[in-house]
């Protein structure tokens, strides 16, 4: 009996086996990934891009689930490599999602007042800003609209709090833009934890503009 089980755990946790599974791991974290870029890709409407990324994703599926149903059997463990590696592949699709930000948002800011200058000194970095004036619990504040690149939304976000920390800001997904939306300025604010910005491999400090202080 005991000679048995450890006959049958040999198989099972075999280097061969070990081995296959890895593969099977990595190809399924690899494929899960592609498929999680190509629904980005035909959200944006990249067509070419979607096709590509669907030949790939379907090959290596095809490849992996012939594999395992073909062994599995003798080798369950497989089932594990191949449950843990789309398990994994969605993680890592959603970090490739945000590393590649694929499309364009809109970002609504909410500033407490009068938010004219503020969206002045936005758009002098490059972003178009559409203001619109309201009434909240508060009392009057203006709401600032910019559509932009996702790549360019860390960027935004972080200009708008050195002009205003108090500023208050959603996001929404824009499924298409009638043209293409380009901030021409915005490699030149690549603006770090410390207020800073890098422009040819320089540091200079950032200077508030509406307060004229350092920050």
């Amino acid at each position: 009996m005991i000679n048995g089980v450890v006959d049958y755990m040999e198989v099972i946790f075999d280097i061969e086996t070990l081995l296959t599974g890895l593969v099977i791991f990595a190809a399924r974290i690899v494929d899960v990934s592609v498929g999680t870029i190509r629904l980005l890709a035909i959200v944006s409407g990249r067509t070419f891009l979607a096709f590509f990324l669907g030949f790939i994703e379907v090959s290596l599926w095809l490849v992996i689930i012939a594999k395992v149903l073909n062994e599995i059997s003798n080798k369950p463990l497989l089932g594990l490599f191949f449950a843990l590696g789309f398990s994994a592949g969605n993680a890592v699709g959603i970090l490739l999602d945000k590393k590649i930000a694929l499309g364009h948002l809109v970002l609504k800011i909410f500033i407490l007042g009068d938010g004219k200058e503020i969206a002045e000194e936005i758009r002098k970095r490059g972003f178009s800003v559409t203001t619109f004036d309201g009434e909240g619990e508060r009392g009057a504040i203006t709401e600032l609209n910019i559509v932009c690149r996702k790549r360019e939304l860390k960027n935004a976000v972080q200009i708008v709090r050195i002009l205003d920390s108090d500023a208050f800001y959603i996001t929404e997904p824009v499924l298409s833009v009638s043209r293409k939306i380009t901030n021409f300025l915005n490699p030149l604010y690549k603006i770090n934890k410390h207020h800073k910005y890098n422009e040819n491999k320089d540091v200079y400090q950032f200077i508030n503009p509406l307060t004229e202080t350092v920050r």
